[in-house]
């Protein structure tokens, strides 16, 4: 299957995209001071180990997405040479 430029493009900005969102999500649920992600005694509550499953899942599939993406582009690159 080949994908064209515009496409392989949106894909690895996507993988780009959601390593950016994802990692200061996590980084602003480590620093939460809410009492929702840790309760009293400092330890991680179900709301901290639900998201940071939400952010491992989405740090993979940015990861496959981006590379299907760059892969693409390089292809198309090589096609053009």
């Amino acid at each position: 299957m080949k994908l064209n430029r515009s496409a392989s493009w949106f894909l690895l900005a996507f993988g780009v995209w959601s390593w950016v969102i994802w990692a200061t999500f996590v980084k602003n649920l480590i620093k939460d001071g809410s009492g929702l992600a840790f309760d009293d005694a400092g330890d991680p509550t179900a709301y901290f180990w639900v998201h940071l499953l939400l952010a491992v899942t989405s740090f993979l599939l940015g990861t496959a997405v981006g590379v299907i993406g760059f892969r693409s582009v390089r292809a198309l690159r090589r096609e053009k040479a």
